[in-house]
């Protein structure tokens, strides 16, 4: 595996078959290890991770500072998956000194997360839209954990007609259905056995659409009372959604998401489901 941290030697290093390109903030698990398989069944020949912990994406009072890192350990694990080319940019790479120009979203990057955590998605796309210059890759591999992510960043290169195709892959979760996360290292072993109560509520919400209950309060307030079995995780929000806007639904007639973020001690947990 050929490692750069410049984009010069990343240019120099890119084969010229098709390029897959897989962004991550490192600390990496098999969830991430899934996007790599994603992008060569997906048709990439030759595969670049790119690992950033991107400042720009961070609020004032967010865990930039204490976002879980082990560059050897992620090293030898994309080895381990044969990846051609990991990019290890440091932050004046990224971000020269001077540089004023930044993607501003609406839309999609508005609801939810957006709301939560303003300017969050302005600094996602940001770096994304970085890398896919630096790069130039056929296909990018994301993950649905993050499905607000994946349609800010399809929206992104839809509206700046960016020429890459976009592959999003299933959320990889523990046996106990937690979605795995860099940051889920950050519980404690009890909080860990609490963890799993997100995914179960949202699957009381699925159960419910699919059992034909068609109102979106009543689904949001069900989940938020399975949620209540579990006190000592605080509920940001639990919503049914519009996976195109993350808006509330127009109707039932079209794929839903059920999405929610909660805290457990000092952690914030996110997940989804698509109901299709």
């Amino acid at each position: 595996m050929k490692i750069a941290h410049t984009i010069s030697e990343v240019r120099e290093a890119i084969a010229r078959r098709p390029v897959g390109l897989v962004p991550t903030m490192g600390f990496l698990h098999e969830g991430h290890l899934s996007l790599i398989d994603a992008a060569r069944n997906a048709g990439a020949e030759s595969i670049v991770v790119s690992i950033f912990v991107n400042p720009r994406q961070f609020g004032p009072s967010e865990d930039f500072e204490r976002y879980p890192r082990d560059e050897a350990r992620d090293r030898a694990l994309l080895e381990s998956r044969n990846v051609d080319l990991l990019f290890l940019p440091p932050v004046d790479v990224m971000y020269p000194p001077g540089a004023l120009t930044a993607v501003t979203l609406g839309g999609v990057a508005k609801p939810l997360e957006g709301a939560r955590r303003p300017g969050h998605f302005d600094g996602v796309a940001t770096v994304v839209l970085k890398l896919f210059n630096i790069v130039q890759p056929d296909l990018a591999v994301f993950g649905r954990k993050d499905a607000q992510q994946c349609a800010v960043i399809d929206r992104m290169v839809r509206d700046l007609d960016v020429p890459v195709r976009l592959v999003f892959a299933d959320t990889v979760r523990e046996r106990d259905g937690l979605a795995m996360s860099s940051r889920n290292a950050y519980l404690s072993a009890e909080e860990r056995k609490l963890a799993p109560a997100l995914h179960r509520a949202l699957r009381g919400g699925v159960e419910a659409v699919t059992h034909g209950i068609h109102d979106v309060a009543g689904v949001e307030h069900l989940m938020r009372k399975l949620m209540e079995e579990t006190p000592e995780i605080d509920v940001d929000y639990l919503a049914l959604v519009d996976p195109l806007t993350f808006e509330a639904p127009a109707d039932f007639k079209r794929p839903l998401l059920v999405a929610g973020a909660v805290r457990l001690g000092r952690t914030r947990l996110i997940d989804n489901i698509l109901i299709s």
